[in-house]
């Protein structure tokens, strides 16, 4: 058996094992490519009318909200402009639970509480990282499908090369006629469109698996020259000195970076977990980005900025690998390159869908020819 025809066989293999769950994970990418734009149509509870008076403090925020769901963990309070609601979310990974609180910042109300478990872009997502089976199993399928995707890729290509230059041009584009059988058109929508999709769709593909696995975001953040500790850390305090004022830190913190960072998008605040924890804030820079945001950890007793021995800390401290890894998410959405690059993503998605189904029709048709029925 020659090498190519040896690639045919791995290349159908791993395409019939994989086909149904590349098709899902593609197909509930491209329902996820638009969500913002999609959720901000019906958002305006978010929005509230600004007073003259000051804010809600995190520490009033925290109190108003503990007796809601007082059986589950605030993971942090999220403060923006002053005509935007104060978010609240509450996360537990066992059991499952996910809601976010939305206050009025100046009285207190709660106008709306968000079950992010529930409807359509949640059972999108649960079905985009995990088949919607159970967690445990369905984020082990689709990782390791979408690493043998990579595979599937790459053979293609290679087999996607014709042996004559002269056949190079059919390779390259549709040249039907009205004889053409559908085998053939159906062989040249698996070729043709590969081809022009391939190099995308192993950025998208290469760019979930790093998501999801912690092996393979080690070896891209080394290999690139990486020489922090690869992991989100929250540093401990530096100080034990005891508060004796009458508003605490942590309330003055917020004010505080909103006067360094007028045009910060919001301020993301996470009430430390003991008293030796500092407070850990997220800046986010952008509207509908990750990568550019600052994560600033404060002693909780002095409010001094402490550094972190981890990747993620100020973006302008952030080297070339921090970088990487910072995009790789805005990268996999398409978030990075703006609209276009988000209309890029789903349309390579969808494409990407199309493939295991002409793969599997190509399989069909050769191994299950219409035989001549004898009368």
């Amino acid at each position: 058996m020659s090498l190519k025809k040896k690639i045919l066989t791995l290349h159908k293999i791993l395409g019939l094992a994989t086909g149904i769950v590349v098709f899902i994970v593609a197909i509930t990418g491209c329902c996820w490519a638009f969500r913002t734009e999609i959720e901000n149509l019906y958002d305006d509870y978010k929005k509230v009318t600004p007073l003259d008076q000051a804010i809600l403090t995190p520490t009033e925020v925290k109190t108003l909200v503990e007796n809601v769901f007082p059986n589950n963990t605030i993971h942090g309070t999220v403060f923006k402009k002053e005509d935007d609601a104060v978010e609240v979310i509450f996360y537990d990974a066992e059991p499952e639970f996910y809601q976010s609180i939305f206050l009025n910042p100046y009285s207190g109300e709660v106008i709306q509480i968000d079950n992010h478990l529930s409807g359509f872009f949640a059972f999108i997502l649960k079905g985009h990282i995990r088949m919607w089976l159970p967690k445990a199993i369905g984020e082990q399928v689709v990782g390791a499908s979408i690493l043998i995707f990579l595979l599937i890729i790459i053979s293609g290509f290679i087999l996607w090369i014709p042996k004559k230059r002269k056949n190079l041009k059919q390779r390259l584009k549709f040249d039907w006629k009205s004889t053409t059988r559908w085998k053939r058109k159906n062989f040249d929508l698996h070729t043709v469109i590969g081809f022009y999709i391939c190099s995308l769709a192993l950025v998208l593909a290469f760019t979930g698996s790093i998501m999801s696995y912690n092996w393979l975001k080690y070896v891209i953040y080394v290999s690139t020259g990486g020489d922090k500790i690869p992991q989100f850390i929250v540093p401990k305090n530096e100080s034990e000195i005891v508060n004796n004022d009458d508003i605490l830190p942590i309330d003055k913190l917020i004010l505080k970076l909103q006067k360094e960072s007028p045009n910060a998008e919001s301020f993301e605040l996470h009430y430390p977990e003991s008293d030796s924890s500092s407070i850990y804030i997220e800046v986010s820079n952008s509207n509908d980005l990750f990568y550019d945001s600052d994560f600033r950890f404060f002693d909780q007793n002095t409010l001094k900025e402490i550094e972190t021995p981890g990747v993620y800390g100020k973006y302008l401290d952030a080297k070339v690998p921090e970088k990487i890894l910072r995009m790789n998410y805005d990268i996999h959405i398409g978030a990075i390159g703006g609209i276009i690059g988000k209309i890029i993503a789903f349309i390579i998605s969808l494409l990407t869908a199309s493939l295991p189904i002409t793969g599997a029709l190509l399989w069909y048709g050769r191994h299950y020819k219409k035989k001549d029925i004898k009368i």
